[in-house]
């Protein structure tokens, strides 16, 4: 498991969002508290400290700043219930590196709740990453439930599958989708959600009130071919219909309209949950997954999104 950041370090960052919160975007402590996952009397606290350490002076002298001015600007443009933006790293090509923890103590704040929640999780390299930074934590109360099938090709469990990662680590009520990520013939996936446990499961992905998923691209190392799920003639033949990315095995246009046919009419995964009634979160950042990120916004198959500097000012350019 990667390390995570200090204590303190995390504390700073917290302390800067709800400086930013207040003093720039005009938020309440109550506001904030709400925002934030936590009690009002930690929002005061977080906001005397973003003054105490210098982190406030005529703008937000911090990093996370600018990310969160940032952030501000993709809810706006794009009609967002969520945004985070991480700083981005110069020097790395990494698909992961800062957004894993951003992205994990978002899971985190959620599954911290007392009310009973109904999580859905996607798959990928940047969610499983994700996951590996949770902290162990106890609560029965939650159901966490996969939106794909978890069987590879070849029988084996699919690598980034991560609903065991979570069953691993939070002690929570895990729904795993028994299915192979893409069925041989849409007659084969008609059957297989026919069978009563996978009807069961697929509701209660429905139901779901947060969900988080990755956004894979459609290129020549597109995580669906790499990782054996498609053929190169397959993928192919996506390109030509004009994919650009594919959430949980489904592929969109630059539109973000849904392939017609090909690998689209197998997949097996659970159809993406409501965004009008659930927060549904895609984690994602790169050169060359902002297309399908693009895509994504712009026809609203999620409404919420975590990424990186880069990517989000290449969104907004």
């Amino acid at each position: 498991m990667a390390p995570r950041q200090d204590s303190n370090s995390h504390r700073l960052d917290d302390a800067a969002r709800a400086g930013w919160l207040y003093y720039v975007a005009g938020n309440t402590q109550e506001e904030i508290a709400t925002k934030l996952g936590i009690s009002r009397q930690s929002a005061q606290r977080l906001v005397s400290l973003s003054v105490s350490e210098g982190l406030i002076k005529v703008r937000l002298d911090h990093p996370i700043g600018r990310c969160m001015d940032l952030a501000s600007r993709l809810k706006s443009r794009f009609a967002l219930d969520l945004a985070e933006v991480v700083p981005s790293d110069p020097t790395s090509d990494s698909t992961t590196i800062g957004l894993a923890e951003a992205a994990a103590t978002e899971i985190e704040r959620w599954l911290k709740r007392s009310d009973p929640i109904v999580m859905a999780i996607g798959t990928g390299r940047t969610l499983k990453a994700a996951i590996e930074q949770l902290t162990p934590m106890e609560c029965p109360h939650h159901k966490v439930v996969s939106l794909t099938g978890n069987i590879a090709p070849d029988g084996s469990a699919a690598f980034y599958n991560v609903i065991f990662n979570v069953a691993d680590t939070v002690k929570a009520r895990s729904f795993p989708m028994p299915l192979p990520v893409i069925a041989s013939s849409a007659r084969e996936r008609e059957l297989l959600h026919a069978q009563p446990m996978i009807r069961e499961t697929l509701a209660l992905a429905a139901k779901a009130d947060i969900t988080f998923v990755g956004i894979g691209d459609i290129g020549p190392d597109a995580p669906l071919y790499l990782d054996g799920f498609i053929t190169d003639s397959e993928l192919k033949a996506l390109q030509k219909a004009g994919a650009v990315g594919e959430i949980c095995g489904w592929s969109f246009d630059a539109e973000g309209k849904l392939i017609d046919g090909l690998t689209n009419e197998r997949v097996a995964s659970a159809p993406m949950p409501s965004r009008e009634r659930s927060l549904v979160v895609a984690i994602a950042m790169g050169k060359k997954k902002l297309p399908g990120i693009r895509a994504t916004l712009n026809r609203r198959l999620v409404n919420g999104l975590i990424t990186d500097e880069r990517t989000a000012e290449g969104l907004l350019a």
